[in-house]
């Protein structure tokens, strides 16, 4: 088959306004002097895997609903000066947007708007199979209206993964995620158990491999019935905003995989990767390149 895109991207497009904190939780007061300041910018879960694949000389495609509204016009103008090709469905409530409250020490907590998705949202079937037909994989973000677009991705015959991010391993929502992806990426955050979670998906779906990332401890992998503990790198320079890590994981973890290296490898691609998006601070949309990854990841296979 031939192919035209390495990676989809549906879903997870959107804007993060980001609003620096003295600490989280954020103290009981009637008001806070902000520094560096509140900064919005173009970002979320889609965008930020689409920036990481693309920086790694992945020929990439973005789909997503994206609003006629200055949030949307971020959204363009990331994808349109980075050279990530986008196809934009019309979003009458708008484009997505959070607020992310970041502490001193990197942490975060989102506040997404829910007011920007519906339950009848749908990406055209006919353009996801044009898409999927000439593509070699797709990653699907869990939000609105993604899993709709799961059987087409299906039907076309290519590879699929997901981030289930913070899934406390119950929630029925990410199931359709989980059951129906070769790929399953997730934090062990809310996880009690993240081992009999991970071998759960692989047991009730189709999962080759699943990764529960595990911030400063590394992260996990679950490959061939084997669960494989990786450590994680040292960052380059100070950690600063742990924003985009796991997309940034994922994003690597998925060069290296299609370009057929073991899954342990695999890891050790992500967690460098993930490793340098702590050190971006969360107002900047930024992600390793491919020359630095590599030689980064040499240096770990051989010990330097």
């Amino acid at each position: 088959m031939s192919t035209e895109i390495d990676v989809l991207v549906l879903g997870g497009a959107g804007v993060d306004t980001i609003v620096h904190v003295p600490e989280l939780p954020v103290p009981l007061a009637d008001s806070h002097m902000i520094r560096p300041g509140i900064v919005t910018r173009a970002g979320q879960s889609g965008d930020f895997v689409a920036l990481g694949t693309s920086a790694l000389g992945l020929r990439t495609h973005h789909l997503d609903m994206l609003g006629d509204d200055p949030e949307g016009d971020l959204v363009r103008a990331l994808h349109r000066d980075r050279g990530i090709a986008l196809t934009a469905v019309p979003q009458p409530l708008g484009t997505k947007r959070a607020v992310n409250l970041v502490g001193p020490d990197g942490r975060r907590l989102s506040l997404y708007d829910a007011t920007r998705t519906a339950e009848a949202d749908r990406l055209p079937e006919a353009t996801v199979r044009e898409l999927a037909a000439v593509s070699r994989h797709a990653h699907v973000v869990i939000t609105q209206p993604c899993g709709h677009a799961l059987p087409a991705l299906r039907e076309a015959g290519v590879t699929v993964s997901t981030d289930l991010h913070d899934w406390d391993g119950s929630n029925p929502y990410h199931e359709t995620f989980a059951h129906q992806a070769d790929l399953v990426f997730l934090s062990s955050a809310a996880l009690a158990d993240p081992e009999r979670t991970m071998r759960r998906i692989t047991e009730r779906g189709r999962a080759r491999a699943v990764v529960a990332t595990a911030g400063a401890d590394g992260a996990y992998l679950l490959a061939d019935d084997e669960l494989t503990h990786v450590p994680a790198a040292v960052p380059p320079s100070p950690v600063v905003d742990s924003n985009g890590a796991g997309d940034a994981f994922a994003a690597a973890f998925l060069y290296a995989w299609l370009n057929a290296e073991p899954p342990r490898r695999c890891a050790l691609y992500g967690t460098v990767a993930g490793a340098y998006a702590c050190t971006v601070p969360a107002t900047r949309a930024d992600s390793i390149g491919r020359t630095e990854l590599c030689a980064r990841v040499t240096e770990l296979i051989s010990g330097g």
